[in-house]
């Protein structure tokens, strides 16, 4: 078999751009740098020639044309101060994303997430509504008081807890997200997850548990069950908003909830 025909730098600089440029397309704003340069020496013939210590061989250093330089220290490794620190950096990045033109043109803000940093419980919601969008914060509507009782009745507060939602800028009319939506926003809630490290995470609503676990399955069948999110556990369970609508559901939920706290080794509290 004969041997490969070298390319050029310029050839190799050139689809290294395409391929960058075809990342770009599908929605990818930041791909992560390799902690050396990649160094291509100019290839002129298929015999290597031997290396000189005066005129080395030329040599181009390709680098990435978009995209944060990602830290040194990996998650894992990153201190409260800095977790938190870059949880700022997310919100700010979310906050000035265009990726689904729909809901840039018309959200008034988007609403990244609140609460405690490595908190025991994280809920995840489905998306902003009216009330979220204009104060930039989730759950503060109808079916945030909802949810503040519900928190409130498993004894403990908002500011244990942290709070978030699948994604991050209000559908018009609060309709559910789109799946092109979700999947743009997949990225932001992972990175997020990833750095608030909750130890448990309750799903509110089929859009929510959906999304977060991949699943069609629908939501009254995964309802009071424990799943898996990258080692976490992950109960689901309606969707305060659907209580308002149906509050003989309460009932249900609270029993999501007995189940939750048996998990995660807390008192039931007495209603």
């Amino acid at each position: 078999m004969s041997a490969e025909t070298p390319r050029s730098r310029e050839e190799l600089a050139r689809q290294v751009e395409q391929h960058l440029e075809s990342l770009r397309a599908a929605g990818v704003d930041w791909v992560p740098r390799c902690k050396q340069p990649l160094v291509i020496a100019e290839a002129t013939s298929r015999e290597p020639e031997a290396p000189s210590e005066t005129t080395p061989a030329p040599a181009v250093q390709i680098g990435l044309p978009f995209g944060p330089e990602p830290d040194a220290a990996s998650d894992g490794e990153l201190s409260l101060e800095q977790r938190r620190h870059e949880l700022q950096l997310l919100a700010e990045r979310v906050s000035n994303c265009t990726r689904c033109a729909g809901l840039a043109a018309t959200r008034t803000q988007t609403v990244f997430g609140v609460g405690r940093i490595e908190p025991e419980l994280c809920f995840v919601g489905e998306a902003p509504g009216a009330t979220e969008d204009a104060r930039g914060e989730p759950f503060v509507g109808e079916a945030g008081q909802l949810l503040n009782r519900i928190i409130a009745a498993c004894g403990l507060k908002r500011e244990d807890v942290y709070i978030c939602n699948i994604i991050k800028c209000r559908p018009p009319g609060n309709r559910l997200p789109l799946p092109d939506e979700a999947a743009h926003c997949r990225e932001y809630l992972e990175r997020q997850l990833d750095l608030v490290r909750p130890k448990f995470l309750c799903a509110l609503g089929a859009c929510a548990a959906q999304n977060l676990l991949n699943t069609t399955t629908p939501i009254g069948r995964m309802r009071g069950k424990f799943y898996d999110y990258r080692g976490i556990p992950v109960l689901c369970t309606y969707h305060p908003a659907f209580l308002l609508r149906s509050p003989e559901r309460k009932k249900d939920v609270w029993e999501d909830m007995k189940k939750l706290l048996a998990r995660m080794g807390r008192p039931v509290p007495q209603k």
